[in-house]
């Protein structure tokens, strides 16, 4: 008795076939924080320790040198990249998660564009780090940042860049990465110094030609200084101490536009995506 084959038929790929699969790996990222209580939670712990306590305390040794401006409001700025940085980060580690318990796997051999898993990742990632980003917004106010339209939506901008940015840069970690403990650990070593030689903690003006050199070659100093320039331009200070608290980046004797610098951010956030593609199309 002949045995009828039975047909297989394989979802032709497209470009709408990849934009619900960046839809659902967008959705799955958005789902998996908003039910991590926890996490949210202690995503927002140390930026406002650092804000808080160590902004107060710093605070009380500068006040003198600068006049009308409290410590917290310089500092601010810098507390938003955390927030985004470390949530950015902390998304990009759900893919060696994910291929620990076999879900990456599934998602690899599904019939969608390896390239849309990852930019779902980045986008998704980058969301969850602004909507965390945006409760250290709301606490403006409270270190004398004004609640301007413009700022908060300028403000709001510049962090999804940055988060989109170091979103990418994590999934690029992680994506040959077999367990959690070896990318936290590559995590830590790859942020700590981004973000103090970000300009986050400390004005860039006046500093040692090696550290300025260090702050220069950063790339989340790009992301810092058009938070901080947007915050300051909102405020009333003097001259004297907004060129200390303010003074933009500098290559030699050239003053970095601040669009320049998003454009560099913006730059690198999309070559790291590429490089992120290009790693899962090596992968399993």
């Amino acid at each position: 008795m002949a045995t009828e084959a039975i047909g297989v038929r394989i979802p032709a790929r497209g470009a709408g076939h990849d934009l619900r699969a960046v839809k659902v790996v967008l959705h799955r990222e958005m789902l998996r924080f908003v039910n991590d209580r926890t996490r949210m939670a202690s995503m927002l712990l140390q930026p406002v320790l650092w804000l808080f306590v160590m902004g107060t305390g710093l605070g009380s040794l500068v006040r003198g040198s600068i006049p009308g401006v409290d410590f917290r409001t310089f500092m601010y700025p810098g507390m938003i990249s955390m927030t985004v940085i470390m949530t950015g980060m902390f998304s990009a580690g759900s893919i060696v998660w994910d291929r620990e318990f076999g879900f990456l796997r599934e998602m690899l051999v599904a019939p969608v564009s390896r390239g849309a898993i990852v930019v779902g990742k980045c986008l998704g990632g980058a969301l969850v780090a602004t909507g965390q980003g945006v409760v250290i917004l709301a606490m403006a106010g409270l270190v004398g940042v004004p609640y301007a339209p413009s700022l908060m939506l300028t403000l709001l901008a510049e962090m999804f860049l940055a988060a989109f940015t170091i979103t990418a840069f994590g999934v690029t970690l992680a994506a040959r990465m077999k367990n959690m403990q070896t990318f936290f650990g590559l995590m830590q070593m790859a942020i700590m110094p981004m973000m103090f030689l970000s300009g986050a903690m400390f004005p860039l003006a006046n500093l040692p030609s090696w550290l300025h050199v260090l702050t220069v070659v950063n790339p989340m100093t790009y992301a810092v200084d058009p938070m901080r320039h947007a915050v300051f331009s909102h405020l009333d200070v003097p001259a004297q101490v907004d060129a200390v608290l303010n003074p933009g980046v500098r290559w030699f004797d050239l003053q970095v536009p601040v669009g320049l610098e998003l454009g560099l951010v913006a730059a690198l956030g999309l070559a790291l995506m590429t490089a992120a593609i290009a790693q899962f199309r090596r992968a399993e």
